[in-house]
């Protein structure tokens, strides 16, 4: 019989994550990103995958770091992001190293840009040459061009600045999203691209002005490209994408809408280095919108259709989910929805660090031909702490629904990227407790293609999980509880873990510091409390009347349960949240007073009057989560009952924070007023500041720094629950 390990922090130098997915277009074979740490710094390489026989093989070395892997059309090339030096190189041999020795890790990557290599293997050839990094691209239809985006000049803010770019003599800041989480300071607004394959090929600018370009995508002719941007005056505060379409290089397409230049009502900056001549260049024009957002348009193969991902509801509140829908191309009539009665959300709102966080989720819509002669969308939708690849229905004439949505497997997964091609449908996801894996979907469920993403994982202990449904105020809780496999009902100190969000919501898979806690003798209760998305509305709803009151009740209602049957010790309760679970854990300390020994609360609001302003997101956030608005006397008493500071006096729980001392979305500068006022009521609290790192960097930070983290917070409950 093998012995198994326990989980402990060092498990981070040895997990490995499957970040991105590609599928090519006959739906043969599929690329993905595996993520590994090498001495204190992430390695990421591209690995093909045939996906019905043969065995994966590498196809970059992955250092630094390559990333956003896309097949051409024919499938005959990969192309990627990576920020290696040198011009060529063999794309499995050397790459590592190539131009030099390879760069301390405490050095900053420099910028990306795209690079292809064949399918087949062979030599890695450089396609950009930007100065300021590409942050994606996408092949035309036709495969000899690429559209990219990324930073542009003229500098948004900066004055002063040398012609390197390195040091400039003050930002003078005119609006407020001047920076973002994990990105820094937003210098440089994002701006869209194409340039041609072949070597030689200048990069034509297609886009400028005040705005950011999202999600571009190529109209099926190959002559124009739609993206999401937000314009207007208060864009910054309050972000509401719209859809436009921009001609590509050589196109005969005359645009069609309205000019974004006219909805944008502020006239353009001068140009910069790399802009197009405004007498030459048609400017974007609107095609189409929603009354709240739209995150994403995805024109179909055949042209006629836009699907959008987004809300349709004005300032698009929490408690209205992401939904498909679909719009004619030329914007001749408003979005209409795809399934008005799916009360879920499209996309993967579930927290676990099997993931790896580091990538964005690729949640879909894909266009794809339905077996019945229709045309289907696919995409990812998150129920009740799964989320999975669905089908909507479209009629191919009409562009309307043509049946009920369903998914395409059921199973006990979290899903986090998803790819179509051909008959083809892949994702990559977990499966039960285990790690990422990249899975087609057969038969309606998964068929597992890969074993190198959870290989990590044989010689650990694995936490028993149980799904509970625990009786609650405002209806059942679901809570899944990881327990040491040699339990049995004996009672044992437990930690209560309250995901982010508070739109997020746990999943079956449990994360590496539930693995590290169990392993250490400890349950944990993971509960998706009132707030947690793939509920439906009404557990969102009642969580917009005022934070720390039905999460709260939530919370206290399944520890009430665990130590009732006997399988939580009382005297030994812990609390343990990051985000928006941090801010939980700093209201529960406050709130229930006596009630936890120990707790250990990371990037968690305290005052939600300074988090307002202070956060990169701020009044949008709080408009959206109805938190309310410093700007009345009723407003500021509205966030002061929300926050914990208030109830400071009140604290006797001994309290670890932990924080990221570059985190915009819930700065140190919070956090600290919870600290100093617990020194001054000589509570038992101590404050790790982590530098560099960002606001989830216990998921994507640097090795050593999650190590520490992962230890801190171990050694907090050992001393204080035992």
């Amino acid at each position: 019989m093998v012995s198994l390990e326990p989980v402990t922090p060092a498990v981070v130098r040895r997990q490995v994550v499957l970040e991105e997915l590609d599928v090519a277009a006959d739906g043969r074979t599929a690329v993905v990103v595996r993520r590994s740490v090498e001495g204190n710094r992430y390695r990421r390489a591209l690995w093909l995958v045939p996906l019905d026989d043969g065995r994966p093989r590498q196809l970059t070395s992955g250092l630094p770091a390559d990333t956003h892997p896309r097949f051409s059309p024919d499938g005959r090339h990969v192309a990627f992001l990576s920020s290696r030096p040198g011009g060529t190189s063999p794309g499995s041999t050397g790459t590592a190293r190539a131009g030099g020795a390879v760069r301390p890790a405490a050095a900053p990557e420099p910028p990306a840009d795209v690079w292809v290599v064949p399918a087949r293997g062979g030599t890695v050839r450089r396609v950009t040459r930007s100065r300021h990094g590409v942050r994606g691209f996408a092949w035309s239809p036709e495969g000899t061009r690429i559209a990219c985006w990324g930073p542009e000049d003229p500098p948004r803010f900066l004055e002063g600045e040398r012609p390197d770019g390195s040091v400039a003599r003050v930002r003078r800041i005119t609006r407020a999203d001047w920076r973002l989480d994990d990105e820094g300071f937003l210098d440089r607004h994002v701006h869209l691209s194409v340039a041609g394959i072949r070597p030689g090929s200048r990069p034509r600018r297609l886009t400028r002005g005040d705005f950011d370009v999202i999600a571009p995508a190529w109209d099926a002719d190959g002559e124009s490209l739609v993206f999401c941007a937000a314009v207007g005056d208060r864009a910054d505060l309050h972000p509401r994408p719209r859809v436009f379409r921009v001609a590509a290089p050589a196109s005969a397409a005359a645009p069609r809408g309205t000019p974004a230049s006219a909805a944008a009502g502020p006239e353009h900056p001068t140009d910069g280095p790399g802009a197009p001549d405004p007498q030459s260049q048609p400017e974007p024009v609107e095609v189409t919108r929603l009354r709240g957002l739209v995150e994403a348009a995805v024109p179909s193969s055949d042209g006629r259709w836009l699907a959008l991902l987004g809300a349709d509801v004005d300032d698009a509140p929490d408690d209205v989910v992401p939904a498909l829908f679909v719009a004619p191309a030329d914007g001749s009539r408003p979005p209409e929805p795809l399934a008005a009665g799916l009360d879920l959300p499209v996309g993967a709102h579930v927290d676990t660090d099997l993931n790896g966080w580091a990538s964005s989720p690729r949640v879909g819509p894909w266009w794809r031909p339905a077996p019945d002669g229709s045309i289907d969308l696919v995409a990812l939708v998150t129920r009740r702490g799964r989320s999975l690849p669905w089908r909507f229905p479209v009629d191919r004439a009409t562009g309307r629904s043509a049946g009920e949505p369903a998914p395409l497997a059921d199973a006990e997964s979290a899903c986090w990227a998803l790819a179509v091609g051909g008959d083809a449908v892949a994702v990559l996801g977990t499966l039960g407790r285990r790690a990422m894996e990249l899975m087609t979907v057969r038969d309606g469920g998964f068929r597992t293609v890969t074993t190198f993403g959870s290989a990590w994982q044989r010689r650990l202990q694995s936490p028993a999980m149980e799904d509970l449904l625990v009786a609650g105020p405002g209806g059942p809780v679901e809570t899944w509880l990881a327990s040491p496999p040699d339990a049995g009902s004996r009672p044992l100190p437990l930690v209560v873990d309250i995901h982010g969000g508070p739109l997020g919501g746990w999943a079956p898979a449990p994360s590496l510091e539930v693995q590290i806690l169990v392993s250490a003798g400890y349950r944990v209760a993971l509960p998706n409390i009132r707030g947690s998305a793939g509920y439906g509305a009404a557990w969102v709803r009642p969580l917009m009347d005022g934070w720390g009151g039905p999460d709260a009740e939530d919370v206290l209602a399944v520890v009430d349960r665990l130590v009732g049957e006997g399988l939580a010790d009382a005297d030994r309760l812990g609390l343990l949240g990051l985000s928006y679970g941090g801010f939980l854990v700093n209201w529960l300390v406050g709130a229930a007073p006596g009630r936890f020994a120990a707790a250990v609360s990371e990037a968690g609001v305290t005052n939600q009057i300074a988090a307002w302003a202070l956060s990169d997101t701020g009044p949008d956030y709080n408009l959206r989560a109805a938190l309310g608005d410093p700007l009345t006397a009723d407003g500021v008493e509205r966030l002061w009952r929300q926050s914990p500071l208030r109830l400071v006096a009140s604290v006797r729980t001994p309290l670890l924070l932990l924080q990221g001392e570059t985190d915009h979305r819930c700065p140190a500068a919070d956090n600290e007023q919870f600290f100093v006022a617990l020194r001054e009521l000589g509570r038992t609290v101590e404050y790790a500041l982590y530098p560099e790192s960002g606001h989830v960097y216990a998921n994507t930070g640097r090795p050593d720094r999650r190590i520490d983290r992962h230890a801190r917070m171990l050694e907090w409950f050992r001393r204080h629950l035992g």
